[in-house]
Order: structure tokens, then C-alpha cells, then sequence
């Protein structure tokens, strides 16, 4: 079902059950030898998934949750208890370091594993908790909504497109804050993201893409080479100054920004549509979220349920595993489907409705286990407590327009990427 005509009433307040043997990831070894290969998926269609993925997710789940696809060399895994599995399990092969190492230059925090991992994301985390959201940055995101919004109705509601106009900018502008580069432009951010998470998915096949994420990563640099210095002897609260603070060097502060400006621009710009889009289609969830406002996380953690931006998480397995009683091969790569994890309607009732009051299971949007998005509070903050809330008060009418186009695309990535939109002028 395609998310411009899935239903979006609320569903039924059913209780999900619970598998009575929860699935587990570890080495095979010589008791496994009569694990079963994963079935092979010859019929997924690439092109399939970049329109509309929910068909072949719901397909997949019911014939094959673990299944091997060779159109895209590799696993993927469909259902939420296995990809919940391995996302615990704090002996999880690492994410595909390839594509992600092609992209950003070099190995950042969420290609690493054990104390490595832990102790770049331990100097990561002060700068991003819920804290330091309200009492720093709540400012500064609100600043930046209400300097978008005015560019948004500056281009008035017979051509405005919340995703062109709004989302895109807003998350740039507030990720360039967030981080410490106050002086790139939030349309250079944005095309930074935008090479970086193209190459990921490109994986170097198409030499085009991978220049652009070459140049943008060279771009990138030169920033932190200059910005570096002058953070450590006048430290703030941005990100790349309490990294430099615990004593990260300039190479791993480049990865990791580089790491954190692929999903810090994508992930909350298309949060936001998916956000408006989930009201927009629910009026009377969307008049419960506006006259109680303690109501805005609960909406923003069901809409990225729906349609979560990143829709997989890659990895890449160094030894022989067990998953669920699937033998899974060395040296193979695995998508853990979130997109499809988050619509198991054995843990979701109505997986494809938007209801603000389905029984509360803890969705896989921003991951889980150690790996765990490190800007979730970012998002939920900026998007659901500021930028859609102060959308609607400025214009409380404003919806989608049909009589121009609205697009999806993606599976990997996923989110609308034409949003137009339209509201009452007021005189």
C-alpha cells in the first residue's frame, strides 16, 4: 500500500503477542550444520522498492522475514524480532563499513565496535542529550522555524512545498547551529548530505555520485581543518567543540561530522513531511495533537514508525551466524529492514495506520542497542516539538495541496520529496 492511500484511521487498541522464542544472533558453529540457508528472494524488484517497498515487505515478511536477494547482494531481514536481534546483540556484525568508509573518507563511530565504538560515542552524547536540547539549542531551533516560515509564506500557498521550502533548510540551518559551522550555508550542508548518503547507496557504481561525495567530503574538511583549532581554545556547546574537548583528533572529528551531517540533514527533513503528511491525512488525530500538546512526540515517534527515514541499516557479516535459526554467510551483507520491522503487524497493530494510541512498543526508527542514532533527542526536538507545531501556528490551516503533485521515493532512504502545500491567506 502506497503511503498516498494507505488508511490512516486510528487501529484498534489490540495488544501485540508475545513470540514465545524470541530470536537470536550468534557464531555458528558445528551444532548449526543443519541451519538452513536463507531462502532465496529472486523476485524482489529494486525499481519495486523505490516507488513503494511496503508490498514487498509485507511479501517478505509472510514468505521469507530472512531472506537472501540477489539483485542486491544481500540479506535482507524483514521482520521486527530478527532485526531487533541484531541490532542488541552487543556482538552485532559491524554496518557496512564499505560504502559508508567510500562515502565519508574514512571509519566513523557507527562502523566500529566494542570500546572503539563506545568511546566515540561517549564523547558525542553530552552535546545531544535531552538536557542540553531544551536548554540550548530550543532557542536556536525556534529562531531558525520562524526564519524558514517567513521565507515559506514569503512564496505564498499557490507554489509553496514544505519539503523544498521548509524541511530541507530548516534541518540544514539547524544541524550547521548544532554542530559549530555557524558559517556554512545551510544549502551547502544540505548538498554535503545529500552526497554523502547517494554514495552509501551508490556504492561506487556510478562515478558521478562518487565524485560529488568526494568533493563534498574535501569541502567538509577544510571546514574542520579551520574550525577545529579555534573550538579548542574557545570551546561552546556545539557538537565539534565537545568533541574536540574529549580529545578527538581531526580525523575522527571528520568522520564523525561527516557521519552526523548524512543523517542530520535527511533524517529530520524528512521527519517533518512525514510528520505533516501523517495529520494532514488524520484530522481528528491531528486536532487531538493541536489542542493537547503533550501529544507532539507520541505523533512524531508514530509518523517516523510509518515511514522511517532511514529504512535500512546495513551490515556486513565477518563470520558464520545463526539469526533466527538461519544460517547467514561470512563476508555477506545484511539490510536490516527497518522500514518493514516497523510495520510487523505481529508487534504493531494495523502496522499501516496512523494511531496515536496503539499499544506503546519501542519502534526501530533510530535503531537500537549501542548503535542507537545518537540525534534522536535533535530530531524529536527540533521537528516534533518546534518546526510542525510552529508550522500549524502560523498557518492553521495549512494542508496539502491536491492539485499539484505529491512524491515518494526511496527504501534505503526514504521520505516525500515534493510536498506542496496550501493555507487561507490571511488579510
Amino acid at each position: 500500500m502506497n503511503e498516498t492511500t494507505a488508511a490512516r484511521c486510528p487501529a484498534s487498541a489490540a495488544t501485540r503477542p508475545t513470540p514465545s522464542d524470541e530470536p537470536q544472533l550468534r557464531p555458528a558453529d558445528v551444532a548449526d550444520t543443519a541451519a538452513p540457508e536463507a531462502p532465496v528472494a529472486d523476485w524482489v524488484d529494486p525499481t519495486a522498492l523505490q516507488e513503494d517497498p511496503y508490498p514487498t515487505y509485507r511479501r517478505l515478511r509472510a514468505e521469507a522475514p530472512i531472506a537472501w536477494v540477489p539483485r542486491l547482494n544481500r540479506y535482507l531481514v524483514t521482520s521486527y524480532t530478527a532485526c531487533k536481534a541484531m541490532e542488541d546483540d552487543p556482538e552485532s556484525p559491524r554496518a557496512g563499513t564499505e560504502n559508508i568508509i567510500r562515502s565519508l573518507g574514512g571509519v566513523p563511530m557507527i562502523a566500529k565496535t566494542g570500546a572503539e565504538h563506545a568511546a566515540e560515542r561517549a564523547a558525542v552524547n553530552p552535546a545531544l542529550r535531552p538536557k542540553c536540547m531544551q536548554d540550548v539549542w530550543e532557542p536556536v531551533f525556534t529562531r531558525n522555524a520562524h526564519l524558514y516560515l517567513d521565507v515559506l509564506s514569503g512564496i505564498g500557498p499557490e507554489r509553496a512545498d514544505l519539503y523544498r521550502d521548509y524541511a530541507v533548510p530548516l534541518a540544514a540551518r539547524n544541524l550547521a547551529d548544532l554542530l559549530g559551522m555557524r558559517d556554512v550555508p545551510a544549502e551547502q550542508l544540505a548538498r554535503w548530505s545529500k552526497a554523502f548518503i547517494s554514495e552509501m547507496a551508490n556504492g561506487g557504481k556510478d562515478p558521478d555520485v562518487s565524485r560529488r561525495a568526494a568533493e563534498a567530503g574535501a569541502e567538509a574538511d577544510a571546514v574542520l581543518d579551520d574550525l577545529v583549532p579555534g573550538l579548542r581554545r574557545r570551546p561552546d556547546d556545539s557538537v565539534i567543540s565537545v568533541l574536540a574537548a574529549k580529545g578527538m583528533g581531526v580525523p575522527e572529528i571528520r568522520h564523525n561530522v561527516k557521519l552526523i551531517v548524512s543523517g542530520g540533514v535527511n533524517e529530520p527533513q524528512h521527519a517533518l513531511t512525514t510528520l505533516f503528511w501523517a495529520l494532514d491525512g488524520s484530522p481528528e488525530q491531528r486536532a487531538e495533537v493541536l489542542a493537547e500538546p503533550r501529544l507532539w512526540r507520541t505523533a512524531f515517534d508514530e509518523a517516523i514508525r510509518m515511514v522511517a527515514p532511514i529504512g535500512m541499516i546495513p551490515k556486513t557479516l565477518e563470520q558464520d551466524t545463526v539469526l533466527d535459526g538461519v544460517r547467514l554467510r561470512a563476508g555477506r551483507d545484511v539490510g536490516l529492514m527497518i522500514s518493514a520491522a516497523n510495520r510487523d503487524p505481529e508487534w504493531f497493530p494495523a502496522p499501516d495506520t496512523f494511531d496515536l494510541h496503539r499499544p506503546k512498543v519501542a519502534h526501530l526508527a533510530f535503531g537500537a542497542g549501542a548503535h542507537m542514532c545518537a540525534g534522536l533527542w535533535a530530531a524529536r526536538w527540533s521537528v516534533g516539538q518546534i518546526a510542525v507545531p510552529l508550522l500549524y501556528e502560523r498557518h492553521p490551516d495549512v494542508r496539502i495541496d491536491p492539485s499539484r503533485r505529491s512524491r515518494w521515493a526511496g527504501w534505503f532512504f526514504r521520505g516525500m520529496t515534493e510536498c506542496p502545500i496550501t493555507w487561507t491567506e490571511t488579510r
